[in-house]
C-alpha cells in the first residue's frame, strides 16, 4: 500500500531526469532502477548496487532480463514493460523473486512509475524493497520521508497549516528568499496580521468561508516585492477533523502575463498598438457618462486617410502597414492624456476628446491634426503624401450614447470626403437627410433597367485644327419618377459599390453602338464612340465576350470602338485587368487613359499599357489661361504624349480663349461646353448636322 502511494505521487509530479536521480540518490536502503523504452539501465542507485550486486558501472546499458529477471519470468516482465510503453497498460505493484548477481533469488516488493522526459521519451522507475532484510521498514520509512521531502522541495507552492483563527502553526517554503517575510515571522502569527491590510482582510473573508462550506476555495491578489510586482493564487480549505485551516499559495505571475497579453489581443489593435474598436467604444461610453454628471462635452472624431487604398495596392501591404503604424504614431503624439486614439479597421481611426466646454475645442484640435499630416511620411525611402478626412461629432447635441455617435461621426466623415478631402465636417441633421436620399437612391436603382429609367447622352469631341466632330463619348443619366433626376455623381459610385454598374454598363454598350451604328450611316462617316469602364466592371469575366460580341451584333469595326479608363482601374494591380487590357487592344479597341494628372502615378501606367489617347482632366483646363504653371503642365503633359504616339483630348473647354490656347499648345481633340454639353441621340444627330453643314464641308 505504502508502495502504491509513493507510486501516484510520482504520477502526478513530472521531474526531469536530474530531479529524480538526485531524489533517490540519497536513498540506499530502498533500490531504485530506471530503464528506457528498452528496457536499457539508465540509473541505477546506491540501494541497487547493496540489493543486487551489480555496481552502477556493470549495470548501465545492460537490459532488465540480463541482469536481475530469472529466466522464467523474462517474456512476463518483456511483455509487461512494452505493454505500458506502448498501450499504457501500467505494471501493479507486487511481490516477486527476482534474481542477485551471485545467482541467489532476491525477494523484493516492487513498485514502478512511468515518467516521460524533456524529450517526450518514456522512463521506468523500479522501486524494489527487500522484503527479506530486517530494516526494511526503517528503510521504508526513510524512503518516504526522503521522498516527500524532494517532492515538496521540487514543488513552488507555499504550503501553511493555520489555527482555524489564521495563527500559523507550520509552513513549508522551497525557496525562502522569495517570501514576503522572514521565516521567523511566520510561527505563531496571525497570517490576517502579516499580509498587508487588502490581502489580509480578504484571506479572513475565505478562511470564514471554508469553516462554513466545505471544499476548496480560492482567491488571487497582488504583492509588492523588492523584486517587483508579483501576483499570486491562494486555496483555502478546512480540515475539521483536526480543527486547522490549510493555504496553498501558488505564484501565478507567469500566468497572469499570458492572461494580460491575451487581453491585450481581445482589446487593442495588434498592427498599431492603439485601442480597437470594442475598447474604444467603451472608453467613450465612460466619457459620455463623465460629461453627463459635470455638464461638458465629448467629441469624436472619426478619421480616414485619404487614397490609402492607392498607396496600398501600388506599394504593397508591408508599406501600406507601415504607413499605418506611422499614422498611429502621429496621432497618439497629437492628443492630451486624457484623450484616446483607437484604430477601427483598415485605414479608419478614432480620437475620443474628453471635457470640451465648446465645440471650438474640437475645432482647433482638428485642424492641428490636419496640418500635421500635412508633413510627408518617410517609409522605407519613399517620401509618401497622405492626408485624413475627419467628421466630428459632439456629445449631447450629435447623439446620445456611443454608437449614434459613431454612426454620425462616420456620416460626417463622408462628408467630409464629398468636400474633396484632407478636410473636416461637423455632423448635422442635413447629412442624415443625405444619408437618407443616398439609400433611396440605392433602392430605387435596383429595378431602374426594368422600369427603363436609364438614358444614354452624348457628348461630341472636336479635332482642333479643323473644327470637326470626330467622335463622342456616351454618358449615362438616370431619371426616376420618385426621386426626379440623379446626376451620376450621385448614383455611379453606388452602383460600383452594389455591382449594379455591370449591368448598367452593359447597357451603355449596347445603346452606345447602336447610336455609333445609326451616326456613321447617317453621316456616312467613320466616327468613334467612347464608353468609360468602371473597376467593378473589370471584374466581371464576361465584359470581354460581351464586348466582342456586342461588336459584331452592331456591325461596329473595334478600331470605331473607344475604352475611357481612369487610373482607379489600374492600381486595382490584379492580373486579370491586365489579360482583358491586352485582348481590348489585341482587338483593336482604343484605349484612353480618363482623367490624366489626377491619380498617383499616371507615368507609369502610360509606360505599361497600350494606350491609344490621353485625356488631360478639365482641372488643368480651366486655370491654362490665366495660371502658368496649369499651362506648363499641359504644354509638358502633350509634348510627352505625343512622343509617345498618344492622341490627346482636352475636356471641359468652356471658353474660346482656352481653344484657341490649346491650338497653339498641339493639341488633338476637344470636348466641352463650350462645344455641346451631353445631349440626347436625336438631340445629338440634330446637332452633328447642322455643325458639320456650317463648318466641315
Amino acid at each position: 500500500m505504502e508502495a502504491n502511494i509513493i507510486s501516484n505521487i510520482f504520477r502526478h509530479h513530472t521531474l526531469i531526469n536530474d530531479s529524480v536521480h538526485q531524489l533517490f540518490d540519497v536513498v540506499d536502503a530502498v533500490s531504485v532502477q530506471g530503464y528506457d523504452e528498452e528496457r536499457r539501465v539508465i540509473y541505477w542507485n546506491a540501494g541497487s548496487e547493496l540489493l543486487y550486486g551489480y555496481t552502477k558501472v556493470e549495470a548501465l546499458g545492460k537490459r532488465i532480463e540480463e541482469l536481475i529477471i530469472p529466466p522464467s519470468l523474462r517474456n512476463v516482465v518483456i511483455s509487461a514493460h512494452h505493454d505500458w510503453i506502448h498501450k499504457g497498460i501500467e505494471i501493479p505493484a507486487s511481490e516477486i523473486t527476482l534474481r542477485h548477481k551471485s545467482g541467489d533469488e532476491v525477494g523484493v516488493f516492487s513498485s514502478h512509475v512511468m515518467f516521460v522526459n524533456e524529450h517526450n521519451t518514456k522512463q521506468m522507475y523500479c522501486i524494489d524493497v527487500n522484503l527479506t532484510d530486517v530494516r526494511q521498514a526503517q528503510a521504508h520509512a526513510a524512503f518516504k520521508e526522503h521522498m516527500l521531502k524532494a517532492v515538496l522541495e521540487s514543488t513552488p507552492d507555499l504550503f501553511f497549516l493555520m489555527e482555524e483563527d489564521g495563527t500559523i502553526i507550520d509552513f513549508h517554503a522551497s525557496n525562502q528568499k522569495e517570501l514576503y517575510v522572514t521565516p521567523e515571522e511566520f510561527i505563531g502569527k496571525s497570517m490576517v496580521d502579516i499580509l498587508p491590510d487588502g490581502i489580509g482582510n480578504r484571506l479572513k473573508v475565505y478562511i470564514e468561508k471554508a469553516l462554513k462550506e466545505q471544499g476548496v476555495s480560492s482567491f488571487e491578489y497582488e504583492l509588492k516585492l523588492p523584486h517587483g510586482l508579483l501576483f499570486y493564487e491562494a486555496r483555502v480549505s478546512h480540515l475539521p477533523q483536526y480543527n486547522q485551516i490549510v493555504v496553498i499559495v501558488r505564484d501565478i505571475t507567469e500566468q497572469h502575463k499570458t492572461d494580460e497579453i491575451i487581453r491585450h489581443h481581445a482589446y487593442f489593435d495588434t498592427l498599431t498598438l492603439l485601442p480597437n474598436r470594442f475598447l474604444a467604444l467603451d472608453r467613450l461610453s465612460q466619457m459620455i457618462n463623465e460629461a453627463q454628471r459635470n455638464h461638458e462635452k465629448t467629441a469624436i472624431l472619426f478619421l480616414d486617410l485619404d487614397d490609402f487604398k492607392k498607396v496600398n495596392d501600388s506599394l504593397g501591404h508591408e508599406i501600406g502597414d507601415k504607413l499605418l503604424i506611422e499614422s498611429a504614431n502621429r496621432l497618439s503624439q497629437s492628443i492630451r492624456k486624457e484623450d484616446t486614439v483607437g484604430r477601427l479597421g483598415g485605414d479608419e481611426f478614432i480620437v475620443l476628446l474628453r471635457g470640451l466646454t465648446d465645440e471650438n475645442n474640437a475645432l482647433d484640435f482638428v485642424e492641428h491634426l490636419l496640418e500635421v499630416f500635412r508633413k510627408p511620411f518617410n517609409i522605407d525611402g519613399r517620401e509618401l503624401m497622405i492626408t485624413l478626412s475627419i467628421g466630428i461629432a459632439i456629445y449631447p447635441e450629435n447623439g446620445e450614447n456611443a454608437s449614434n455617435l459613431l454612426r454620425n461621426a462616420d456620416t460626417a466623415m463622408y462628408q467630409a470626403k464629398a468636400l474633396g478631402r484632407n478636410a473636416y465636417s461637423f455632423f448635422t441633421q442635413e447629412m442624415n437627410v443625405t444619408m437618407i436620399r443616398r439609400f433611396e437612391i440605392e433602392e430605387q436603382m435596383r429595378c431602374a433597367l426594368e422600369r427603363d429609367e436609364f438614358e444614354v447622352y452624348y457628348q461630341p469631341k472636336f479635332d482642333v485644327k479643323t473644327g470637326c466632330i470626330v467622335s463622342a463619348e456616351a454618358l449615362i443619366r438616370w431619371h426616376n419618377p420618385v426621386l426626379g433626376n440623379i446626376t451620376p455623381d450621385e448614383f455611379i459610385p453606388l452602383a460600383e459599390h452594389t455591382g449594379l454598374i455591370i449591368p448598367i454598363g452593359q447597357y451603355v454598350i449596347k445603346q452606345a453602338l447602336s447610336f455609333l451604328k445609326e451616326w456613321q450611316m447617317t453621316e456616312q462617316e467613320n466616327y468613334t464612340i467612347a464608353v468609360n469602364l468602371s473597376p467593378r466592371q473589370f471584374r466581371d469575366k464576361s465584359l470581354f465576350s460581351f464586348v466582342q460580341q456586342s461588336l459584331i451584333e452592331a456591325n461596329i469595326k473595334p478600331q470605331h470602338f473607344e475604352f475611357e479608363i481612369t487610373e482607379g482601374v489600374l492600381m486595382i494591380g490584379k492580373s486579370y485587368i491586365d489579360e482583358v487590357l491586352s485582348k481590348i487592344h489585341e482587338l483593336g479597341i482604343k484605349l484612353s487613359m480618363d482623367d490624366f494628372g489626377t491619380g498617383y502615378s499616371s507615368l507609369s501606367y502610360l509606360r505599361q499599357y497600350s494606350f491609344d489617347i490621353l485625356k488631360i482632366d478639365r482641372s488643368f483646363i480651366d486655370g491654362i489661361t490665366i495660371n502658368k504653371s496649369d499651362c506648363d503642365l499641359v504644354k509638358a503633359t502633350i509634348a510627352m504624349a505625343h512622343s509617345l504616339n498618344l492622341t490627346v483630348v482636352a475636356e471641359g473647354v468652356e471658353l474660346q480663349n482656352q481653344l484657341i490656347l490649346l491650338n497653339k499648345l498641339g493639341c488633338d481633340c476637344t470636348q466641352g461646353f463650350y462645344f455641346s454639353k451631353p445631349i440626347p441621340s436625336k438631340e445629338f444627330l440634330k446637332f452633328t448636322a447642322n455643325y458639320n453643314k456650317k463648318t466641315c464641308q
